[in-house]
């Protein structure tokens, strides 16, 4: 195998990519001859795909092969993408491979390092520098008169990297648009962002290039929106600093920087969301919420937005709620016993269920995932809410507006009157609340509430110092649930690795009794997980039942230990404990463990 830097090698064919995923066995020789042979016909495919322009586009031997949908070997249900024949062919090109992260894109170097058209033309992107060397994403490693002449036009050594052209392409538009897009938007010093466009379903202008002839601001709104979308983001956050804007997403409960925009398009931005949002874009001084529902591939999605002022401007978050993708009781991260539990609180006719934890510990998706499984057309539920997470139209949502004397304890006695079979309480801020809510509970409604406490039976005292006398907190509290979110493995890329004895000390609990044996694992960094190791999020619970001695003990005004030891003997478990439980199954990390559990 000839290295990257040998000028002879120039054979970055389709044979060449065959050849190497045929000796790395991710196709069989049938297949292998099956592509040769449809050379013509594949590559007619992806020009028509791309314009059927041959002067502006040229097909790379990747692009071929990937148009051909070949399954990978082992998982049919899977097949050969640009990424995965792209690794093998760096492999076999002896240059290193690189998955482009739309998150760790440097715009500055990409935008003034190579003109755009040449750019696209010859499809490469600058990555990094370091000292006289440039980093260059490539579709082709041996186009070594090319590399001379990027190494001439930026005046550094050139270091390549295979990325699937897809990806570079794509990153160019984005980087080379929004640059134009925002530079734009400052020049225009929009005052006025349109109030008579307000449209209460936002239409994005879908997957196209930025346009000149659109509105700068509005187009880069909309930019902004995708690319959430596109990096699997909860929240963005839009943060005005001294001499600029800084737009960070949070994926999978982590916080990733992603923008850095001018300060001078910080106003218009924040003006054209909270237009959309329904919001006063002329008050800046007091905090304000608002909503945005828009759409992504023909599904609903609703923005929840905040504005808070700052030393340096406002700041904004957007929270996004996809409601076709609202979580179902199994998709929760519950153990079999625990579900099982769960669902024996939400079957009883009468009581009061309470989630706890902090803030973005998941209580509002689980008590919604516990509406939908009760829901239907011979029940009446009815959610109390301050902000409305997400509209479904098998609740009856009501909306806290403090200004018309509407919170939680109003709306509850209100409710009352409106024939309620399951009643959810956004949650329980102060002492009348909770004490409607037990009424409720004890008047033969189910009620579903949340309070921030660290862990399930800390609720307990948390009612009573709301003034909940402990007889009435005793006959209506089915049970409390405190739950934490914790990274999971990525499925791609974890593999076993072994705990040391120190590690295992360190937690404090005993590792559970497996019939397998504990499996612990953990992703070492794949193009499917940005390289974290980590792909979604799973909860992790305790779960603390009211039993028969349980209650005794809340009438008779026991305090925390007591009430823990005896749910203890009742097979309670900490939070600790369940997350170790989710360790030892190879379901997290030890380092998740200890992050998300570290305050109980």
């Amino acid at each position: 195998m000839s290295p990257a830097g040998d000028p002879q090698r120039t054979d970055f064919s389709l044979a060449f990519v065959v050849k190497a995923l045929h000796q790395a066995r991710a196709i069989n020789l049938e297949q292998a001859k099956t592509l040769i042979s449809r050379e013509a016909l594949l590559h007619a495919r992806v020009l028509k795909e791309n314009g059927g322009d041959t002067q502006k586009y040229d097909v790379s031997p990747v692009e071929l092969v990937a148009a051909h949908r070949l399954p990978v070997t082992g998982r049919p249900t899977e097949v050969l993408d640009q990424d995965r024949i792209t690794v093998v062919a760096a492999e076999a090109a002896g240059v290193p491979y690189h998955k482009i992260d739309p998150l760790k894109l440097d715009m500055p170097l990409i935008t003034q390092t190579l003109s755009r058209p040449f750019a696209v033309r010859h499809v490469l992107l600058p990555l990094s520098t370091q000292g006289d060397v440039l980093n260059l994403a490539v579709a082709n490693p041996f186009d070594h008169e090319l590399f001379a002449e990027v190494s001439r036009l930026s005046g550094r050594r050139i270091r390549p990297f295979l990325s699937a052209k897809s990806d570079i392409l794509h990153a160019l538009q984005d980087t080379h648009g929004f640059k134009n897009t925002v530079a734009r938007a400052v020049d225009e010093a929009v005052s006025d962002p349109g109030l008579g466009n307000f449209e209460q379903l936002v239409v994005l202008g879908g997957e196209k290039e930025l346009q000149a002839e659109d509105k700068p601001v509005i187009n880069a709104v909309e930019y902004l929106l995708r690319y959430a979308f596109d990096q699997r983001a909860s929240d963005i956050h839009l943060e005005p600093k001294r001499d600029q804007t800084v737009m960070r997403l949070r994926i999978d409960g982590v916080l990733h920087p992603a923008f850095t925009l001018p300060r001078a398009v910080h106003a218009p931005i924040a003006a054209r969301f909270k237009m959309l949002a329904r919001m006063d874009i002329t008050e800046k001084r007091r905090p304000q919420d608002g909503r945005i529902k828009t759409e992504r591939d023909g599904v609903e999605i609703e923005l929840r937005v905040s504005t808070l002022p700052t030393a340096f401007g406002e700041k904004m978050v957007l929270r996004i709620f996809d409601p076709e993708k609202m979580t179902t009781l199994d998709q929760l991260g519950f153990e079999a016993h625990e579900q099982k539990l769960f669902e024996s609180w939400i079957g009883a006719p009468h009581g009061l269920i309470l989630v706890t934890g902090p803030t973005g510990s998941g209580k509002t998706t689980t008590l919604y995932a516990a509406l939908r499984a009760l829901a239907g057309p011979e029940v009446n539920v009815t959610t109390i809410e301050d902000p409305i997470e997400m509209v479904w139209d098998g609740f009856n949502q009501v909306q806290v507006q403090p200004k018309l004397d509407l919170d939680f304890s109003a709306a509850l006695r209100h409710i009352l009157r409106q024939d309620p079979d399951i009643i959810m309480v956004g949650e329980i801020r102060d002492g009348e609340t909770a004490n409607n809510a037990i009424q409720c509970a004890l008047t033969g409604h189910l009620v579903l509430s949340t309070l921030h406490t660290n862990d399930a039976i800390g609720a307990v005292a948390r009612l009573r110092d709301l003034g909940v006398p402990p007889f009435l907190l005793a006959s209506s509290l089915l049970g409390v649930m405190a739950q934490r979110l914790v990274r999971t493995n990525c499925p791609a890329c974890s593999e076993p690795i072994k705990l040391s004895a120190e590690q295992i000390q360190s937690l404090a609990v005993p590792i559970p009794l497996l019939p397998s044996g504990p499996t612990f694992t953990q992703g070492k960094g794949c193009v499917r997980c940005r390289e974290t190791g980590y792909r979604g999020r799973s909860g992790v619970f305790e779960m603390f039942h009211a039993g028969r001695e349980v209650r005794e003990l809340i009438a008779q005004g026991a305090d925390g230990g007591a009430i823990e030891q005896a749910a203890r003997q009742q097979g309670m478990r900490r939070l600790r404990e369940s997350a170790v439980h989710k360790l030892a199954t190879g379901v997290t990390t030890l380092e998740e463990v200890v992050r998300m559990t570290a305050d109980t």
